[in-house]
């Protein structure tokens, strides 16, 4: 029966250290996530770890040891309580590993689907209600929206789930 255990990898190895566990015959599972990255004006959909520098190794404690694992390339070191392992349920692995499956862990973002001069309703907080025109797209899921308020206009920056196109 396999057990699951957290692993440590050092900065910016979690790939390494993942190849390497598989290549010694344990389990090995790196949740990833799907992030939208920005770069001189051009929008990218790249692959991240979901937890940065940890992964989870599978073993059957009665036939394969722990510890080769902590002389793998990449691996810093195990998440243990004492001096043993820390068990991680197996229900969260494979709960992880579905939501992953089904994209929950994604952060492509909503803005994706507005464009710059659309009409979007507020859906949630201080404006809510309120229609604006869309004058900015900004990183981390963030819009600039222009509404008319008390008779002026005003800029409203809000995340991009609290904006609806106007169809």
């Amino acid at each position: 029966m396999i057990s699951w255990y957290a692993v440590l990898t050092k900065p910016q190895s979690e790939a390494k250290a993942l190849d390497n566990l598989l290549r010694q015959g344990y389990s090995a599972y790196l949740p990833y996530a799907r992030v939208q990255l920005s770069h001189a004006r051009r929008r990218q959909i790249a692959l991240r770890p979901l937890f940065p520098r940890y992964l989870f190794a599978g073993l059957d404690r009665s036939s394969m040891p722990w510890r080769p694992i902590l002389s793998t390339f990449g691996v810093k070191d195990l998440v243990r309580a004492g001096g043993e392992p820390a068990l991680v349920p197996a229900e969260v692995v494979s709960e992880l590993q579905e939501r992953e499956a089904a994209g929950a862990f994604d952060r492509t973002g909503r803005s994706e689907t507005l464009h710059l001069g659309d009409l979007v309703r507020v859906t949630s907080g201080l404006f809510e209600d309120m229609i604006g025109r869309l004058v900015e797209l900004r990183e981390r899921d963030r819009v600039v929206v222009l509404l008319d308020f008390l008779g002026r206009t005003v800029k409203a920056e809000l995340t991009a789930h609290a904006v609806d196109a106007v169809l």
